[in-house]
């Protein structure tokens, strides 16, 4: 799930989309959260290269 979520996440920056708004986060350009399948995700943007950053999966609560 989260593989196709980031997959997303990079067509639409591949188009020219500024995805570092995408998400939870307290500033824009920081590290943002995304909800997955009950779970969520933590990732940054690179600004100034084309790359999305996982920095951490947490799966939901009754699957751990």
């Amino acid at each position: 799930m989260v593989e196709r979520l980031v997959g997303q996440l990079v067509d639409l920056a591949s188009t020219g989309i500024d995805v570092s708004d995408f998400g939870n986060g307290p500033r824009p350009g920081g590290l943002r959260r995304m909800d997955a399948a009950g779970g969520w995700f933590y990732f940054l943007v690179a600004p100034r290269a084309p790359l999305i950053i996982v920095v951490r999966i947490m799966p939901p609560f009754d699957v751990l």
